[in-house]
């Protein structure tokens, strides 16, 4: 009998015994390459000339970009060669950031346009919309190295370059195989300090540079994203997203509409927390994670962390979601967008264009625009409300004195994430509207009509938990 990982539908049949895409799964064993040519890598090019690395990666990343999306992936070429020859025309100006900004986004909206279905696409504008960030990241930290060390802030200081790169370079950052296909994002300065063994320590009588101990520090935060692969695939076949669209799950209760909800949207989250951590993985097996030491000497890996576990499983608010989910992402955008845009004066301004950004980046689909909608509302709501809470006399005795009432805030505080979360989750996953639109329906709203009402309803929430607290200060005046 034939072996299905080696005859030529393969990869075909194997994902049918899976119950997977044959896309994600290709992606999925891309991602897995990783590892021989990391350990290929080091073992004959770490320490060595830059340039050959420089090399070795371009070639590592075209051809496992090629096996995924064939001819498609010189679209990733012709940005990078693109982004170059706008440095070389404008120089290290300000107009070069605007040009490269508009010329990258442009691209991948031009591909989302000629590719996109009503289902989420594994195609050439998924590199690619990784790529985007890349390079525009790149031309910000170009503007940046020209600036004087006191206009940049501590973070930009970090990651300005004082030298401007070369294509290879530039090319090699990009196509770099440990994350150029889905992430996760990193500095150039990083993987320049990284080839140039900036992150090595030396043998003190030879000077050779020291292989690091990252080998076995990769493959076990690899093995941990193999078990939330392994929750992913088995929680799909219980509550998968054709479920909520069935006339089944129509018929429930609406708390049990919400809750499943929740669960549906957890199960989901594991599908990103697994291949984030299998890349981190590979990315530490590298080496290209270093992050200093410790107050007890021993190195640390997680450089390039894109999930805290501990953080996101124990969240009991949206903020330690967004401090723990796709970190990497969420600091690029924080660095490059919100940030930049001080000149709009205004907090609440900044976050709804880094939001719009973060939205168009994903796509057309209009449930991506919603989930961010979503997003933005439930943090107006805590960032509202938590202050309310601390400062209500009433609420901090209750939870000082009372262990029932701790424990009750917490479970509360546990159902509340869970649920909103999958159900922001909602239109993000199923992307078109008559889809989630079905789904929003079957639990008339609910969270719409909550966090959307919040502010008419806050004055009365507030004067209702801080009651006592104003009666005391009122009788005090």
């Amino acid at each position: 009998m034939d072996d299905v990982a080696y005859s030529p539908g393969g990869l075909a049949r194997l994902s049918t015994l899976l119950g997977a895409p044959e896309a994600a799964l290709r992606l999925l064993v891309s991602i897995l390459l990783g590892f021989p040519v990391a350990l290929l890598h080091r073992y004959t090019l770490y320490g060595k000339d830059p340039i050959h690395q420089h090399l070795f990666f371009i070639a590592c990343g075209l051809s496992i970009g090629y096996w995924n999306y064939d001819y498609h992936i010189l679209h990733s070429s012709t940005a990078i060669c693109g982004t170059y020859l706008i440095l070389m025309i404008l120089g290290n100006t300000g107009l070069f950031v605007i040009m490269t900004f508009l010329f990258n986004m442009l691209y991948l909206l031009y591909g989302y346009y000629t590719t996109s279905t009503q289902d989420y696409d594994i195609k050439w504008t998924m590199p690619q919309c990784v790529l985007t960030l890349r390079l525009i990241g790149l031309a910000f930290n170009i503007w940046d190295g020209k600036k004087h060390d006191k206009e940049l802030s501590d973070s930009q200081k970090l990651v300005a370059l004082k030298e401007q790169p070369s294509l290879l370079e530039i090319a090699a950052y990009a196509y770099f195989p440990g994350a150029f296909l889905i992430g996760p994002q990193f500095s150039i300065r990083r993987y320049l300090d990284y080839v140039n063994s900036r992150f090595s320590e030396r043998d003190p009588v030879t000077g050779a540079v020291k292989l690091p101990d990252c080998v076995s520090a990769g493959l076990l935060r690899a093995f941990v994203g193999f078990i939330y692969v392994a929750i992913f695939q088995i929680g799909t076949l219980y509550v998968s997203d054709q479920y909520l669209l069935e006339p089944s799950f129509q018929k429930l209760n609406l708390i049990k509409k919400c809750l499943l909800i929740g669960v549906w949207g957890r199960i989901n989250l594991y599908k990103y927390v697994s291949v984030w951590l299998i890349t981190e993985g590979v990315c530490i097996t590298f080496g290209l994670t270093y992050n200093g030491k410790d107050s007890e000497g021993h190195i640390k890996w997680d450089g390039c962390a894109n999930v805290k576990l501990r953080t996101f499983e124990t969240a009991t608010q949206f903020n330690h979601y967004i401090l723990s989910f796709n970190i990497n992402t969420n600091h690029w955008c924080a660095e490059y967008i919100y940030k930049r845009l001080k000149f709009l004066g205004s907090r609440m301004r900044s976050q709804i264009m880094t939001l719009l950004f973060l939205a168009l980046w994903h796509g057309f689909h209009s449930g991506y625009y919603n989930c961010f909608f979503m997003e933005f509302l439930i943090m107006y709501f805590e960032r509202d409300i938590g202050p309310a809470l601390q400062n209500s006399e009433k609420v901090q005795t209750l939870l000082k004195t009372r262990w029932e009432a701790r424990m009750l805030a917490w479970l509360f505080m546990k159902l509340y994430t869970l649920i909103f979360m999958g159900y922001s989750l909602v239109s993000f996953i199923l992307l078109s509207y008559p889809r989630y639109n079905q789904v929003y329906a079957s639990v008339y709203y609910c969270g719409h009509v909550f966090f959307l009402s919040y502010p008419l309803l806050a004055p009365y929430i507030k004067r209702l938990i801080g009651q006592r607290h104003e009666r005391q200060r009122s009788h005090q005046e």
